[in-house]
């Protein structure tokens, strides 16, 4: 089997788990979710070299706390807080010159505010009308994967300066500007023909997913500069680990709920 049908084979059977699991049942969606914070938990901990049982430990106790029972408004936005700060503190480490090695309190913020806690709130989000609306997951997903083949096909096609090559040299102010544009174009079809919600709302979701999608697989990429790897994992044959996969997700998770939350109070 050649790397490129493995890859692809790879990749369906991931797109199908996600999409499958978070259309059959709120349930299912936590379970899966679940269980990807942990394997992305011990992938994350092999990066910053953390033994993993302590924050296995603290990752299912959070998610069980703020996801199987009922937890107040004040206690999300506290979550939220939290991880927007750890939000900054990530691209602050991102665009430092030096690739220094994270100190062991740093090691568990970012364990704690870049990952935790994003898979949480990304958990959050088809809830934000108090009903489970997996609608908006599969949109926001569907306009992550837009992103991120536009973004590739752009830049492999038409790319010629470099985004951020210290740390991604593959990535293309133009493949970035391809995944904008065409991340748009998946949020405007969404809305119109999928989700039946206004337009701008999606249009400007796009523009989020873009941005903070690029960044987060920025950021993962200078963890495993650091560690000195290509990959977080083998465990997704020719795309590497659960938090190569999550890595845009992760840091979009915050930002998306941010906005709704937004929306929320001006309405």
């Amino acid at each position: 089997m050649t790397t490129t049908l493995t890859r692809a084979l790879s990749g369906v059977v991931y797109v199908l788990l996600l999409v499958g699991a978070t259309l059959y049942s709120q349930y299912s969606f936590l379970l899966l979710f679940g269980l990807l914070l942990l394997f992305s938990v011990v992938e994350f901990c092999k990066l910053v070299h953390l033994k993993p049982i302590f924050p296995l430990l603290i990752a299912t106790g959070g998610y069980i706390l703020f996801n199987l029972n009922n937890t107040v408004k004040t206690n999300e936005i506290l979550l939220l807080i939290a991880a927007l700060t750890v939000s900054v503190r990530a691209l602050l480490f991102l665009f430092e010159k030096k690739d220094r090695h994270l100190d062991q309190l740093s090691k568990y913020v970012f364990l704690i505010g870049y990952l935790i806690i994003p898979i949480i709130i990304f958990t959050k989000i088809p809830f934000v009308y108090n009903i489970y609306v997996p609608e908006i997951i599969i949109s926001i997903l569907i306009i992550i994967w837009a992103n991120d083949t536009f973004a590739y096909l752009v830049g492999i096609t038409m790319g010629k300066n470099k985004l951020f090559e210290r740390i991604s040299p593959k990535k293309t102010v133009e493949g970035f500007a391809g995944g904008v544009i065409f991340s748009i174009v998946a949020g405007i079809i969404l809305a119109q023909f999928y989700l039946h919600q206004d337009t701008t709302k999606w249009i400007i979701i796009a523009m989020i997913v873009s941005a903070f999608g690029t960044l987060g697989d920025l950021i993962e990429s200078k963890f495993k500069r650091i560690a000195g790897v290509k990959d977080s994992g083998t465990i997704m044959p020719g795309h590497g680990g659960f938090l190569d996969r999550l890595d845009s997700i992760i840091f979009v998770a915050p930002f998306v709920y941010l906005f709704y939350q937004i929306i929320y109070y001006v309405s």
